[in-house]
């Protein structure tokens, strides 16, 4: 229970969404399977970090979503919109599942490269970055890449207008942070998740000829939806930042990324307590809870 709530009051307070928060805290430990019993202490702890982050001053990114015509308090449905939020699904949910890929896969070929030298690992990771970086002649794929200050330069923001991200812009973001974690380097991956996200839903919108900024708010969530397998938790977060006249939209991106996904995702430590597919085996038996107890089996 207090792992969720730190959890809860973390994501609150980085991201200034504390219904959000709460759900993902609810949602991340265990695919398929929400822990109600923590859901006054988790929304408790939410509210209170991003309350905490509130009155120290701390101010979060601002993101400007042009609504669609006519959008008031509810979600406005248009069929062939929303049929593209769906294929643009499909296509976030894939790009978060290569991300926990290419994450795991370079760990393993790290760790089998340098086997005793673990301090070595970030060393060859960091000489990566930089002649990755000297090879591409820009700077855009380093830090969070939230603000964009040199003019030109690819950032979230900037992906939310036309023409404010490269058409493989996502695709090198995924590779600068996937080397930089895998080579031990930590610090955060949800950040640049969402970077890859508004910059791949930037490219989509184009192809697609739909709202360039709908389709990079679609791709902030739904990629972090697919490779945390938190489609509920990332639903709110777009309705909490970009507004909940568009949550159809949000809600479709997120749902049909979760099920594109796959099952390994870029936290280890999840267990899965109801597949997504019925391919994959069940659980055999009941998971453990969060506060470490098994839940009994009811009465025949």
């Amino acid at each position: 229970l207090m792992l969720m709530c730190g959890v809860a009051a973390g994501f609150g307070a980085v991201f200034g969404t504390p219904l959000a928060g709460a759900v993902f805290a609810l949602e991340v430990l265990v695919i398929g399977r929400l822990e109600y019993v923590a859901l006054f202490p988790v929304l408790l702890a939410s509210v209170a970090g991003d309350a905490v982050c509130s009155a120290w001053g701390i101010h979060h990114t601002i993101y400007h979503l042009e609504m669609p015509q006519g959008a008031g308090q509810h979600a406005v449905l248009e069929a062939g919109l929303l049929f593209k939020a769906a294929l643009a699904g499909v296509v976030f949910g894939l790009a978060g599942r290569f991300f926990a890929f290419l994450t795991h896969s370079l760990q393993h070929g790290f760790a089998k490269l340098l086997p005793r030298a673990v301090p070595l690992r970030p060393v060859a990771g960091g000489l990566l970055v930089i002649a990755l970086t000297l090879m591409l002649g820009t700077r855009d794929f380093l830090g969070l890449g939230v603000h964009a200050p040199p003019q030109g330069q690819v950032s979230i923001l900037s992906s939310f207008e036309d023409g404010g991200a490269n058409p493989w812009s996502w695709l090198w973001k995924t590779v600068f942070t996937s080397v930089t974690i895998a080579s031990g380097f930590k610090g955060g991956e949800v950040t640049p998740l969402f970077f890859i996200g508004s910059t791949l839903g930037n490219t989509l919108g184009t192809l697609l000829q739909a709202p360039v900024a709908l389709f990079a708010a679609l791709g902030f969530i739904a990629v972090f939806a697919g490779a945390a397998n938190t489609p509920l938790a990332c639903t709110i977060m777009g309705m909490e930042l970009f507004g909940a006249p568009c949550a159809a939209y949000f809600a479709t991106a997120c749902f049909m990324a979760y099920g594109f996904s796959g099952h390994a995702g870029i936290y280890r430590a999840q267990r899965i307590g109801i597949a997504k597919h019925r391919t994959f085996p069940q659980p055999a038996a009941p998971l453990e809870k969060p506060g470490g107890f098994s839940p009994k089996p009811p009465p025949e």
